[in-house]
């Protein structure tokens, strides 16, 4: 393909991927609760859930969620409750006694990959939007399936960097509030923020 297409699509897709949605506000609030230790299973999870939901794209289902009303609102609700349950878990964290961050309850790496991944293959709008907005970056001139695997795994990589740098930032951003006050308060931003992450997957629309 053209590098001139190739390109336009990097700037595209970097303009998306610096507005964060669903998946960039689970990295955040995880990463703001659990600190560094909690980078490399969250931005995992992201580039395998991405990747999964480009495969799923690409051998049709982006299609059929497109298409179909029915399973597009099946998986918007269930990502939208898994959104919600994760919020709502951060967020009675919150609410309970304030204990020094030594004591607080922590997650596994292995159900912060798991949950972050879940949170970014299961997102409809992302199978969707492989379907829909990749095949205007094509050279009708070329092989379309070539095509939109490069711009597929472009896409993957950048939006796995750009979870990396919103991680890092989180963590950076939890190291100047390290007292037990401060620490409830990031739950209940994390939480607050994972709610919010469900209730707009929730009244996420089906593109025409």
């Amino acid at each position: 393909m053209p590098f001139e297409l190739w390109f336009a699509f990097v700037a595209a897709s970097a303009v998306l991927l610096v507005i964060p949605g669903p998946v960039i506000l689970t990295v955040i609030s995880y990463s703001m609760a659990h600190g560094r230790r909690a980078n490399i299973p969250l931005v995992a999870g992201v580039a395998l859930g991405d990747s999964t939901s480009l495969v799923f794209s690409l051998l049709g289902l982006g299609a059929l969620l497109a298409t179909s009303a029915v399973w597009f609102t099946v998986l918007k609700i269930g990502g939208g409750l898994y959104l919600l349950f994760l919020g709502i878990r951060l967020l009675r964290a919150g609410i309970g006694p304030v204990e020094a961050p030594s004591v607080a309850p922590s997650i596994s790496a292995w159900r912060l990959f798991a949950n972050t991944y879940l949170v970014t293959a299961i997102n409809p709008k992302g199978m969707v939007f492989f379907v829909s907005f990749l095949p205007q970056f094509l050279d009708p001139r070329a092989p379309a399936t070539p095509q939109l695997w490069i711009l597929g795994v472009t896409f993957v990589v950048m939006a796995t960097t750009n979870a990396t740098l919103y991680a890092v930032f989180a963590v950076s951003a939890r190291r100047l509030l390290e007292s037990p006050r401060a620490q409830r308060g990031l739950h209940l931003a994390g939480g607050s923020l994972l709610c919010g992450a469900g209730i707009w997957a929730l009244l996420a629309r089906r593109p025409s």
